[in-house]
This record gives C-alpha cells, structure tokens and sequence, in this order.
C-alpha cells in the first residue's frame, strides 16, 4: 500500500475538481456566450468518493485487459461481473462452413 494515503486522496480530489471544472468551461463553450444557464450540479463527498472508485475500477480493468492480452492468445473484454471480474473472456464466432 501507499506509504501516504491522505495526500493520495487529496491529489485524487484535486484531479476530480479539475475534471469538473473543465466540464463546465466545456459546456458553457457548447451553450454559447449568449445562454446564461448555471451549472446547479456540484458534486458532494459521496460523489467525489464514488467517481474515484469507478477511476479506480477503470485503470485496474484497463491493467488487467493489458496483462491479459499481452500474455494470452485469447480474447478478452472489459465488464462487470456479478462475481467481481474485471475482464472476461469472449469466444469469438465464427462464420458456419456452407
């Protein structure tokens, strides 16, 4: 583990603030100059929390597609799986002999 949780956390959350403040510059540039329509959406702790989880759950899904195609033949994709897999793998189909 991290010899230093909390300023992992912080830095996580900094990331996040950024994120969000890049959505609304964006969005302000897609409505126009000319719309003063106000972001009523922040997101709280539980929000914060919850995006950096799923970042979290992204980049070990993206680890493990990585590893597993760099180190087997098969085919695999990246899903949520009621038994907590990151990937699983696919059987590719293959057009019947006429």
């Amino acid at each position: 583990m991290d010899a230093n949780p909390p300023a992992q956390s912080r830095t996580r959350v900094a990331i996040l603030a950024e994120l969000d403040r890049e959505k609304r510059r964006l969005l302000q540039s897609v409505r126009g100059p000319g719309t003063n329509v106000a972001l009523s959406f922040r997101p709280g702790p539980k929000e914060v929390r919850d995006s950096a989880e799923q970042q979290h759950v992204a980049a070990q899904q993206e680890a493990a597609l990585q590893h597993a195609h760099g180190h087997s033949s098969g085919f695999f994709v990246t899903q949520d799986s009621a038994f907590g897999n990151l990937i699983l793998p696919v059987i590719p189909r293959l057009e019947p002999d006429v």
